[in-house]
């Protein structure tokens, strides 16, 4: 089957596209990918051996603009959309599914005006503007948070299972701010170290290359040793080494922790598009697998942090072991050929 992937323009976004690539690959399909020559699609996929081929196009994001700069933004989609429709016809593609981004909207527009069904994947619990937009035109619409979603669960790599176990007594903490990094977390992390050093509590730390010196001297003039990142690509090995986490509420790392068992006390980012993070945190909290705290309350963070390290974290760690579902990836590609009728 002719299968075209499209969206992008974030990691959480990208990694799903990368996951429905290698699932629809192992199937015997062939995948074209559409993203944008903005954010970060060409580093996922521009020499990646699981599309046949991939295509690029100039796009951006809509809702963040003002007057012209709107109507070029638009002209920007359009322009894109004439195109994928030249890529989607060349390609004989019998599918698209959109992975959500700006990097979503040509291809995903382009597959209603050509009859050929989309397929939609929601990251988050409070859909994006084009999500939104293009649900009540969808063939399926996936969602992790919504219990009507015919698949449930969220496309995470392999590893994140393999690595996953039951957590009880706290040893180690790990602080996560996204692949940027949160000066928040940062400075939470540098305000609570001396503590946990006490408590004879280890530190990993990914902070973010721009703030690596800052907290790099900080530890040191604290006299703890911490073990610290800018970035890591091995995210799942710290994650494996790591009893709690305190972490932003981006998708792709909330469901890494979700598939590890690894519970957390999330901070969303205050000022994600429609305060998604906040929504994808608090579906956590409502099913008692982690907890939640904007930023304004780091005196309740602190004393939470401090309370949990005398406690057992059995139950909550078992609960996520107990929500994740492996194979969703795959779940997806095999409930695309069925409502796509070709086999």
């Amino acid at each position: 089957m002719n299968i075209c992937i499209t969206g992008g323009g974030t990691g959480g976004h990208l990694m799903i596209a990368q996951a429905l690539a290698e699932a629809a690959s192992k199937r015997g399909d062939k995948v074209v990918f559409i993203g944008s020559l903005n954010g970060q699609d060409r580093s996922y996929f521009e020499d990646s051996s699981l599309v046949k081929s991939c295509y690029f196009l100039e796009t951006g994001g809509v809702v963040n603009q003002k007057g012209f700069g709107k109507v070029k933004a638009l002209l920007k989609i359009f322009k894109a959309l004439l195109l994928s429709r030249k890529i989607l016809k060349k390609h004989k593609i019998q599918a698209v599914y959109s992975v959500g981004g700006f990097s979503a909207a040509p291809a995903s527009f382009a597959s209603f005006t050509l009859f050929i069904p989309l397929f939609i994947h929601e990251q988050n619990a409070r859909s994006g503007r084009l999500n939104a937009i293009l649900k009540p035109f969808a063939k399926r619409f996936i969602s992790a948070y919504e219990a009507s979603s015919p698949i449930q669960g969220y496309p995470v790599k392999e590893v994140f299972y393999k690595n996953a176990y039951v957590r009880k007594k706290i040893k180690t903490v790990i602080f996560l701010g996204g692949s940027q990094g949160a000066r928040y977390i940062n400075d939470l992390a540098l305000c609570v170290a001396q503590e946990l050093h006490t408590h004879g509590v280890k530190i990993i730390h990914q902070c973010g290359t721009n703030d690596l010196l800052r907290v790099q001297t900080a530890y040191e003039e604290l006299k703890i040793e911490a073990e610290i990142y800018g970035f890591s690509k091995d995210i799942a090995s710290l994650m494996q080494r790591a009893d709690l986490a305190i972490s932003r509420a981006g998708a792709s790392t909330l469901w890494e922790l979700v598939t590890s068992g690894l519970p957390a006390i999330f901070i969303p980012y205050p000022y994600a598009a429609s305060d998604h993070q906040y929504f994808n945190a608090s579906f956590i909290v409502e099913h008692t697998m982690g907890w939640c705290y904007r930023e304004a309350q780091e005196e309740e963070i602190k004393r939470e942090l401090f309370t949990l390290l005398d406690k057992d974290l059995h139950e909550q760690s078992s609960k996520l072991l107990a929500y994740a579902k492996n194979g969703v990836a795959d779940a997806m590609i095999e409930d695309l050929h069925r409502c796509a009728n070709v086999k």
